[in-house]
C-alpha cells in the first residue's frame, strides 16, 4: 500500500474533483448542491453557520461529510461554517471509515476507545482540532438551533421528515460503503465514497465563496 498523501495533496485533488462536477452530477442533484450553496451564503459571516450530517448510524457518511465539509470551509476562507455530524442512533464512526480519511491524509487520535470510540480531528494546521464521535443528532452537545441539515442517506431522510432546530433540510444521499464489508474490494469502496462526498463539498464551499464575494 502506498504511504498516506498529505492533507493538503488530497484537498486540492478534491478541489480540482469539485471542477467537473456539473457535467457529471444529473440536474436534480446539482440543484441540491447549489441550494445547499445558496442557503450558507446568504447567512451573515459574523455568527455562526452550521451545517449537520444526518445518517442512519451516523458511522461512515455523515462523518465523512462533516470532516470534508469543515475542511472544505476552511480552504475557502468560509471561516463562520462550523459542521456537525448525527444519525438517527448512535453506533460508531466505523473503523473502516476512520483509515479511509486517515489515508487521504486527515489526522484522526483515539481519545477514547471503546463501543464508541471519540476522536480528535486535525486538518489544516492553523485550525483548531475538533472531537468526533458517534451521537443521535438531537443530543445536546451536537447542535445548534438554525443550522442546515444534509441528510446523506436515503433511511435518515425517510425517519427525519423534519430535524427539529433545522432552518433548512437537503437531501444528498450517497450509496453507503458498509456493502463492500467484508470484501476484498472494501478498501477501495471507501476511498471511492470518501472522494465522492469530498468532492460535491468542495464543489459547495467554492459556491458559497464566490456568491459571498460577488455580494460583497
Amino acid at each position: 500500500m502506498s504511504s498516506t498523501p498529505p492533507l493538503e495533496f488530497t484537498l486540492q485533488r478534491l478541489h480540482e474533483l469539485s471542477e467537473s462536477l456539473p457535467g457529471q452530477l444529473d440536474s436534480n442533484r446539482l440543484d441540491e448542491l447549489n441550494a445547499l450553496a445558496t442557503w450558507l451564503s446568504e447567512q451573515s459571516m459574523d455568527e455562526p453557520t452550521d451545517v449537520m450530517f444526518i445518517c442512519t448510524h451516523n458511522s461512515r457518511r455523515s462523518h465523512m461529510g462533516q470532516i470534508w465539509a469543515q475542511a472544505a470551509a476552511w480552504y475557502f476562507e468560509q471561516n463562520d461554517i462550523r459542521t456537525f455530524s448525527g444519525g438517527t442512533e448512535a453506533t460508531a464512526f466505523h473503523p473502516r471509515a476512520v483509515e479511509a480519511m486517515r489515508n487521504l491524509g486527515v489526522r484522526i487520535a483515539v481519545l477514547d476507545s471503546g463501543v464508541n470510540p471519540r476522536y480528535a480531528i486535525q486538518l489544516q494546521d492553523e485550525y483548531p482540532a475538533f472531537e468526533a464521535l458517534s451521537q443521535v443528532h438531537t443530543e445536546l452537545s451536537n447542535r445548534a438551533i438554525g443550522f442546515a441539515a444534509v441528510m446523506t442517506c436515503d433511511e435518515a431522510n425517510g425517519a427525519c421528515p423534519i430535524v427539529e432546530g433545522a432552518s433548512a433540510r437537503f437531501v444528498l444521499p450517497y450509496l453507503d460503503p458498509k456493502v463492500s464489508d467484508g470484501t476484498d474490494v472494501a478498501e477501495e469502496t471507501y476511498r471511492t465514497r470518501a472522494l465522492e462526498i469530498g468532492a460535491e463539498c468542495f464543489f459547495v464551499m467554492k459556491q458559497v465563496a464566490m456568491r459571498r464575494a460577488e455580494r460583497g
